[in-house]
Order: structure tokens, then sequence, then C-alpha cells
């Protein structure tokens, strides 16, 4: 896979990004402000990493091995100091080697990861696009309710549900599974091996 000639600035978090994703951000500490400005004034991605050790605040943490980039779609900043983000998962990335800037941020030189083929979803997954589509439905249902226009969706639109890439992946960001493991669900290589995972978490939980 090809390498990224520059330093991709990193934003370590307590949550897993999936390519396909949603991810609203608060960004209040002024080392992110100033990186993610740099990022729309040069429309470029930065990438996330889930915490290996570490805090999101004060001293640079140590990230996972694999991340995912993310693309600012939208932005506000209604309160001094306070950027409101709403961020796209992308490509996945390896971290090749890291190093931490004199305010504590992260940058790597990444290798990307191949992205999942377009595949569609099998007949013996099809009860998971089916089961997603209604909680997609019903969260935004209860969105529109509770929020009226003002109210966004947390899911990518459209919903790509004969996708089994982004089938996988919404689940993946929805189901109540520790950070950890979700970490490893996006590293595997398979789009068809994470959703085969994830329709045996459903199975037995009694989802399907």
């Amino acid at each position: 896979m090809p390498l990224t000639d520059s330093w991709l600035p990193l934003f370590p978090l307590k949550t897993v990004l999936f390519p396909g994703g949603v991810l609203p951000l608060k960004v209040f500490e002024t080392r992110y402000i100033d990186m993610v400005r740099d990022c729309m004034k040069h429309n470029t991605p930065f990438g996330v990493v889930l915490i290996k050790a570490g805090q999101e605040v004060g001293m640079a943490a140590e990230p996972e091995g694999t991340g995912c980039l993310a693309s600012i779609a939208d932005w506000d900043m209604q309160n001094l100091g306070v950027m409101m983000l709403r961020t796209e998962g992308g490509e996945r990335f390896r971290i090749l080697e890291t190093r931490v800037l004199s305010d504590q941020r992260l940058e790597a030189r990444v290798e990307m990861m191949a992205a999942d083929p377009v595949s569609p979803v099998s007949d013996i997954h099809v009860e998971c696009a089916k089961m997603l589509k209604i909680v997609i439905d019903d969260i935004d249902a209860k969105g529109r309710e509770e929020e009226g226009a003002k109210f966004i969706s947390p899911f990518s639109q459209p919903a790509r549900l004969d996708n089994a890439s982004w089938v996988a992946n919404r689940w993946c960001e929805i189901l109540p599974i520790p950070l950890k493991a979700r970490q490893k669900l996006l590293e595997l290589d398979d789009a068809q091996t994470r959703l085969s995972i994830v329709h045996q978490y459903l199975q037995q939980h009694k989802i399907l």
C-alpha cells in the first residue's frame, strides 16, 4: 500500500472511527483547534486513533497502531474557543512512525490500508442489514421527534444496506462492545469476516 510522504496529524481519542462513519467532535484544546484550522485551510484530513495508553487531554497519548482518516464535513464555533465538528471516516491506515510536537500533539508517518471492496451482503447475513435498517430508522425517528428540523442523523447518508462493508462498519460503531474489541474489528482486512463476527454477536445476544 502507498505511504504518505508527509506527517499526518493525529487526534487520539477514546473512540474508534470506521470508514464511512460519522464522528461529531467537540474541540477545545488550543493545540487541536490549531490542528483543525490547519486541516481546513489545506483541505486535508487528520487521523483518528484509539488511545492505547494516556488521556485525551494533557501529555501526548500512546495510540493504537491502526486508525482512520477523518475529513471535516461541517463545523461551528458558537462559543469562543470551542469548535464543534462533524467529521466523516475515510481510509484506514497503519502507523509506521510517530513524533511528538512541542505542544504535545502527535503526528505520524503512515501506510494506507486497502479499502474494503464493494461486495454485496450475502444471503446468510441479510438479516444483519434488515435489522440495521430498523435500528437506523428508529434512531432517526426519535431524533426528529426530539430535535425537529435541527436533527442530523448520526449515520452517513445515503444508507448502503446492500454493501457488506458499510453494514459491518455501522454495526461495529453501535454495538455495546469494549473499545479494544472495536479496534480489532477495524484492523480486520476482510469486510465479510467483520460482518460474520457481527452476525454471530447479534445471534448470541438474541438480536437476530
